[in-house]
């Protein structure tokens, strides 16, 4: 119990978490129109400069910047529970031996779930609150009204039941293979490179996880479509079966937005781009 609840896990959860909110601070108006784009798949133009252009054209100047306070504080809480239980496992599984790609893959893995299932009523709230307000193409949306992040967990709870807090569970769960692959090749690519040298760079510690960010968010991307689609939770969905978070519906959304198209490959860069230091 000392290894898990030591000095340095603590650290490496704090510095994931400051990390993750200072990227997501600076990168935040691309994770405003990859939200957008995911959502409403009818939005004009697929293009991310084009779509953050409408955005500020039809909803105000600080609109791509919506939701940023419970956004940050999902983000910061989320990437919290993920360094510290993956490091405070890895501290105790690897024991001062060298660690495999096998077994950060296994650790990356049940990290995910711990956060995914503590933290997804956070990234449901902060979903809707981001979207509040925004001007969507598809008539199928329902329109939110809430006062903050305190009153849309009331709401929810009230009108859709304690359940909706963990809309987007399922996909979520699939979705822990994201940062267990990241760390998998990011922790591999650093130790080749600690082959060669003492210690990493800044510079190498940039670029291996920007490396490891694309392939995983490449392999991944269609389901972080159909996650945010389900923590929005304002669709009507598939007219056959109303169950949000149904394993029918998952697959439908699924089915709908496997083929990406050249303009939605663009959306995916930006995606990895602003997540290269972060998880979302």
């Amino acid at each position: 119990m000392a290894v898990v609840f030591s000095y340095e896990s603590l650290v490496h959860a704090v510095a994931g978490a400051v990390g993750s909110m200072t990227a997501m601070t600076v990168f935040f108006p691309l994770d405003t129109a990859r939200l957008r784009l995911q959502v409403d798949e009818k939005c004009k133009s697929k293009r991310t400069h084009k779509v953050l252009l409408e955005i500020i054209k039809e909803e105000g100047i600080l609109a791509p910047y919506r939701g940023w306070f419970p956004v940050i504080s999902s983000l910061c809480c989320s990437n919290f529970v993920y360094f510290y239980t993956f490091n405070s496992l890895k501290a105790v599984w690897v024991k001062g031996h060298h660690s495999t790609t096998g077994k950060d893959l296994i650790l990356g893995v049940v990290a995910g779930i711990v956060n995914v299932l503590l933290t997804t009523p956070l990234w449901v709230v902060n979903t809707r609150l981001k979207l509040q307000g925004a001007k969507f193409r598809n008539e199928d949306i329902v329109p939110t009204n809430y006062k903050g992040i305190a009153d849309a967990f009331h709401q929810i709870i009230r009108d859709e039941g304690v359940s909706a807090l963990w809309n987007g569970t399922f996909p979520s769960l699939l979705l822990v293979f994201n940062p267990a692959i990241q760390f998998m090749f990011y922790e591999g690519l650093k130790r080749k490179i600690l082959k060669r040298q003492l210690q990493l760079s800044s510079l190498d510690a940039f670029v291996i996880g920007a490396i490891a960010k694309a392939i995983a968010t490449t392999l991944t991307y269609p389901m972080q479509t159909v996650q945010s689609i389900l923590r929005f939770g304002r669709h009507h969905l598939n007219p056959e079966n109303r169950r949000l978070g149904s394993l029918k519906n998952v697959i439908y959304l699924l089915r709908q937005r496997i083929n990406w198209s050249h303009e939605e490959s663009s959306n995916i860069y930006f995606h990895f781009l602003l997540t290269a230091t972060g998880f979302i």
